[in-house]
């Protein structure tokens, strides 16, 4: 599996875009250079026709620099195109490589990622349906801006519904079924200790996302999960991201959460749940 590059993009404003640095993308193992190029050619003329029948302006960003060995470079597979530029966009949103205030176009992303720019609006579409960016008329999907109030917002919707469905659980659930999320918090753990963001936000979404998927509520979890997901976007002008040291205190609760679950020692899990939505306000 290759891994795409940095993608250094200018929106058409001409201000410079921060790096992307996009998710891993599979390449058809039968693929030679001769397929990759005309692929690219398509793409690129899809992208041009697309974008200037919806108007999107592209002359002032310049094209974007490919890997020097060209076999190297990504192809998305067709069969899922949609979902894995969706997959490496929300990952770029999470690192914070997805400035908030930036504009991104649909055909310079598309150039980057080697498909035509209409699986990428597709993508941004979805965003945009979950609060990510806005749609810009003419230039693209503009990061949305947050502040540390929609932060501790979510934490308190978060927090009235997810501590009473683990205390729910806390009396009901066997101490070898919390032995099965063991494997889930320890993966948050070396995460964290890689100092690893993004990857540490997947982690964190997979151990929540586990313990109330054990109340049987298919709804609940899906709520859950996309308050989880909107908690963990970039804030404008906030505080500075949380490194190493506060990724592995936070993994560190998911271990002791665990360990007084497995002991259904509720006064233990009350605080616990408690306090590590509170670190999120």
């Amino acid at each position: 599996m290759e891994q795409a590059g940095s993608l250094g993009a200018r929106g058409s404003t001409g201000s410079a875009a921060p790096d992307i640095r996009t998710a891993s993308v599979r390449v058809p193992a039968q693929a030679r250079a001769g397929d990759v190029e005309r692929e690219r050619g398509v793409a690129s003329d899809e992208s041009r026709s697309a974008s200037a029948a919806r108007g999107e302006h592209t002359h002032s960003e310049p094209p974007i620099p490919h890997p020097r060995v060209e076999s190297a470079r990504p192809v998305v597979q067709r069969a899922s195109v949609r979902g894995q530029i969706l997959d490496a966009l929300r990952t770029a949103l999470v690192a914070g490589e997805l400035a908030p205030g930036q504009v991104y176009s649909a055909p310079v992303l598309g150039e980057r990622f080697g498909v035509s720019a209409t699986p990428v609006r597709e993508a941004m579409q979805q965003l945009a349906l979950e609060g990510a960016v806005e749609v810009v008329p003419n230039r693209g999907f503009r990061v949305v801006r947050r502040g540390t109030r929609e932060l501790a917002e979510l934490a308190e919707i978060r927090a009235l519904l997810e501590v009473p469905v683990v205390l729910r659980l806390a009396r009901t659930v066997p101490a070898a079924r919390w032995a099965e999320l063991r494997p889930l918090a320890e993966a948050a753990t070396r995460a964290a200790s890689a100092g690893c963001r993004a990857t540490y936000a997947e982690c964190d979404r997979a151990f929540h996302h586990a313990i109330l998927a054990l109340a049987g509520n298919d709804q609940l979890v899906q709520f859950a999960d996309d308050l989880h997901r909107r908690a963990q976007w970039p804030l404008a002008g906030g505080p500075v991201p949380r490194g190493r040291a506060d990724l592995m205190a936070d993994a560190a609760e998911h271990i002791a959460l665990l360990d007084a679950l497995t002991a259904q020692d509720l006064p233990v899990v009350q605080s616990l749940v408690r306090e590590h939505f509170a670190d999120r306000a």
